[in-house]
């Protein structure tokens, strides 16, 4: 299950680097959400010319399918810096010390294996788009009013470029939990319990209180 997470920081490298790549994460996350407001903004634009004007928002679809890499994969880091992402709690969440940093830093590297070979395949999937030669530099476009297709295309690659990047910080700092045996790692989510949450949410609410 997706649970809260909290990432300690410190005046290290390594937290400095992971305060770094948050900031560029949350810069893409804040374009999803802008991209997400775009989109109700064109179904009402489209929905209204239809019902008053009988003219719907031209390539509202082909806009759509454009909007969705921003909206799928911007905020991938930022949901991966903060422990967001679906994760089975179940076993690792009885864990601690070592025996959890090193659970976390063998599914870590499985997970970065795995988006290098995406990010891979991204790419070579924007570069038979994109071509200098061709109109508007792109080889194919959306059906209804002829949007280029590769700079959807190139959102995912850059996405999950930056989540490697996300995924070579977290390693290094369960590297560095792994050799220090600290309690308080450094720039790795850590998963909080319910009752956890409840006590900074409560202390969150009563901060604004005052």
């Amino acid at each position: 299950m997706a649970g809260s997470a909290n990432v300690l920081t410190d005046d290290s490298l390594l937290s400095l680097v992971d305060q770094k790549l948050n900031s560029l994460g949350q810069f893409l996350a804040l374009i999803s959400g802008l991209a997400v407001f775009s989109l109700m903004i064109l179904a009402v634009l489209s929905v209204g010319g239809r019902n008053f004007f009988n003219h719907p928002l031209p390539g509202y679809i082909d806009w759509i399918e454009q909007a969705m890499p921003l909206i799928a994969f911007m905020g991938v880091s930022y949901t991966q810096r903060n422990g967001g992402h679906i994760r089975m709690d179940m076993l690792v969440g009885k864990l601690q010390g070592r025996v959890l940093y090193t659970v976390e830093l063998i599914t870590t590297l499985a997970i970065l294996c795995f988006m290098v070979l995406i990010v891979w395949g991204s790419w070579a999937h924007f570069e038979r788009s994109f071509d200098f030669g061709s109109p508007l530099w792109s080889r194919d476009s959306t059906m209804d009013i002829g949007l280029p297709l590769w700079p959807a295309k190139l959102l995912a690659p850059v996405a999950f470029s930056v989540l490697c990047l996300q995924l070579v910080v977290q390693i290094w700092g369960y590297i560095t939990a792994l050799i220090s045996g600290t309690d308080e790692p450094i720039a790795v989510p850590l998963i909080e319990d319910v009752a956890t949450q409840a006590a900074h949410e409560a202390e969150h609410l009563s901060g604004h209180d005052n």
